[in-house]
């Protein structure tokens, strides 16, 4: 019988190059498509899907994985994957992969640019020019150098290392907290490795790059926030949830750090009405701190085929659950 292969997602614009991948290898297949709502698509074929391809925002709980009948596998489309119960489908013996590192390059560039950002105030200055200022009149607190500057590193994986390496050209000093990896590796890019308190009493910038899960959850909250110098700059491209976000809000509006550039929020995506939105030292952009259009093919491409090594009993090195 024809495996039926179930896309449950409402970001993508298309499916042309999963479809093209699945066709190929499986020329009489039927691919199904659902939105993030997906209740009662999944009473009504879901449950005998062989194959679930989804967006990293889609939970699928427990209660779900239960329905599903036939399903070998569940492959996600991002890194992130703590909206899917990986336990209980290991249980029922479902696979789940992610994508990890497609979109290490975009993110480390979008943390750069937020070092700019904040280092040169383009903003502060557009303004400036509006209001008629011109020259030093205008430069009401001029920037300290990027150059010579510090820049901590949270979690030194695959995406914290690349914007350690980008980071190198700017001639900052860098330095990491991940308990997972030792000096010896952090050597390779030049990084030097701190406690997380140490850390965040030198960083001038501060990013943002562990991965999501109940021992990163509100790593940062009030307490960290007190240790960080009143100048110092948060970017955050991992999980919103990663920092106790109202403690974040205070933060900056008791003046205890200098701002933020987040892409990613604890609620997401979000009803609008959300304090952070108000806080006018915290940029927030809408999630798209990892798209490119390379991005989005490697993205799209790892994704398909990882659900087709799985059908074909091969162990993809994306497996989150193995």
């Amino acid at each position: 019988m024809a495996p039926l292969f179930w896309i449950i997602d409402e970001e993508w614009p298309d499916y042309e190059v999963e479809t093209r991948i699945l066709k190929e290898k499986y020329p009489d297949c039927i691919i199904k498509f659902s939105t993030n709502d997906y209740k009662k698509d999944l009473e009504e074929f879901g449950y005998m899907a062989d194959a679930i391809i989804a967006q990293v925002y889609v939970y699928i709980p427990k209660e779900t994985i239960e329905r599903l009948e036939k399903c070998k596998c569940i492959a996600l489309f991002g890194g992130g994957f703590d909206r899917v119960d990986i336990e209980a489908a290991k249980e029922k013996g479902i696979m789940v992969t992610n994508v990890q590192g497609y979109c290490a390059e975009d993110l480390a560039d979008y943390v750069i640019s937020g070092i700019y950002y904040f280092g040169k105030k383009l903003d502060f200055y557009k303004n400036a020019v509006e209001k008629g200022l011109w020259g030093a009149q205008s430069a009401q607190e001029p920037v300290r150098r990027i150059k010579g500057s510090t820049l901590l590193i949270i979690g030194c994986g695959k995406i914290g290392s690349t914007v350690a390496k980008r980071a190198k050209a700017l001639d900052v000093n860098i330095i990491a907290y991940d308990p997972y990896v030792d000096q010896n590796k952090m050597d390779e890019y030049c990084v030097k490795k701190v406690e997380l308190e140490e850390g965040l009493k030198t960083a001038d910038f501060i990013s943002i790059n562990a991965k999501y899960y109940e021992g990163t959850h509100h790593l940062l909250t009030k307490k960290h926030f007190q240790l960080m110098k009143k100048t110092a700059y948060l970017i955050n491209t991992a999980r919103g949830r990663i920092i106790n976000e109202q403690d974040m809000i205070d933060a900056v509006n008791k003046g205890l750090i200098a701002g933020a550039v987040v892409d990613v929020i604890s609620n997401e995506p979000p009803s609008t009405d959300e304090a952070i939105f108000d806080c006018e030292k915290i940029v927030v952009t809408p999630h798209v701190s990892y798209i490119s259009e390379e991005s989005y093919m490697e993205l799209k491409v790892r994704a398909t085929n990882n659900v087709i090594k799985m059908l074909n009993g091969e162990r993809p090195s994306d497996l989150v659950n193995g």
